[in-house]
């Protein structure tokens, strides 16, 4: 399976719950860090829900 590396560009200080709780739930906790997730359509939808704080990285 495709994994995604996935990074942490913004702060989620000031942003809605749900979004904060989805930065959270994909394991990220400092600015610059990077997780490994598997490419899976439930992953790609938290990603495109905190879009503007995250970025993929080849």
């Amino acid at each position: 399976m495709t994994m995604l590396k996935i990074k942490l560009v913004k702060s989620p200080i000031g942003r809605p719950d749900t979004h904060k709780k989805t930065v959270k739930a994909l394991g990220l906790r400092k600015i610059g860090q990077v997780v490994e997730k598997n490419d899976t359509p439930q992953i790609r939808g938290m990603i495109h829900q905190i879009d503007y704080m995250v970025e993929l990285i080849d």
